[in-house]
């Protein structure tokens, strides 16, 4: 009895650890990663939980996780509102990760004049800002733009959008709006917002993003007719192949 006892304990056991490590993993994709990641479910993988980025990170911006934190424990994330990603132009973090996690190529930029590729920290995508509307001073009428100013791409990332006060018919709003194809997700704006809790927050970019779809496209924008190009090749070489396949009678019959 004592021996039923004992491996039905270590059955719940193994089944709480194991029901926390699916937990966990689903509650990482909610994890703002290190410049240079991988894709969530590819970094879980190759992240050897090495904490070698953490120590290389001269702001300690980068943390391990920990049990409470619902983030899949020893890898490494940021929280901006406590400590932002400073942007670091050597990126310290990315070249002394061991096992590829951290994807140096992806910060990488070819230098114009010397054909040499550089370290390029704007190149990160960490995550893209998002404005809550409903709760961010500047939509109020309220000049604020604290996350406007602190935006290491000034201008860039974050622009101001002036609309008339039909209120007050003598002011002007300055609301903050992101673009999202250069926003890094430093997470500089979190940090820097002024409201109790932050009105413009980072969130991955799997998350913070929607997706229209393959059978939608842009008329107007060449790179999205090459896009659906490519897709409709791609999918007549999948039919060909398949096709190819199913008439090989010489693999179908055998000698």
């Amino acid at each position: 009895m004592k021996t039923v006892f004992r491996q039905a304990g270590l059955l719940s056991l193994g089944g709480l650890s194991w029901g926390s490590l699916v937990a966990e993993t689903s509650s990482s994709e909610l994890a703002l990663r290190p410049p240079g990641a991988l894709a969530e479910k590819d970094f879980i993988k190759a992240c050897v939980k090495c904490g070698t980025c953490v120590e290389a990170c001269p702001y300690d911006s980068l943390v391990l996780a920990k049990p409470e934190d619902n983030i899949l424990v020893g890898t490494p994330h940021f929280r901006p509102r406590s400590i932002p990603c400073y942007m670091c132009p050597d990126i310290p973090c990315v070249p002394v990760c061991p096992s590829g996690a951290l994807d140096i190529k992806s910060v990488s930029s070819e230098d114009s004049n010397t054909n040499i590729e550089k370290l390029d920290i704007n190149k990160s995508r960490m995550g893209v800002a998002v404005v809550d509307k409903e709760s961010c001073l500047a939509f109020w009428g309220i000049q604020c733009d604290s996350c406007y100013r602190v935006c290491p791409l000034m201008g860039e990332a974050i622009t101001l959008e002036f609309k008339r006060n039909e209120r007050t018919g003598k002011h002007a709003f300055m609301q903050p709006v992101v673009n999202r194809d250069i926003c890094t997700g430093c997470g500089m704006c979190e940090h820097a917002c002024i409201t109790e809790k932050p009105a413009i927050f980072v969130l991955p970019l799997a998350i913070a993003t929607g997706k229209a779809g393959d059978h939608y496209i842009k008329g107007w924008d060449k790179k999205d007719e090459e896009r659906l190009r490519n897709q409709k090749e791609q999918q007549q070489q999948e039919k060909q192949s398949a096709e190819d396949y199913l008439n090989d009678m010489d693999g179908l019959i055998d000698d």
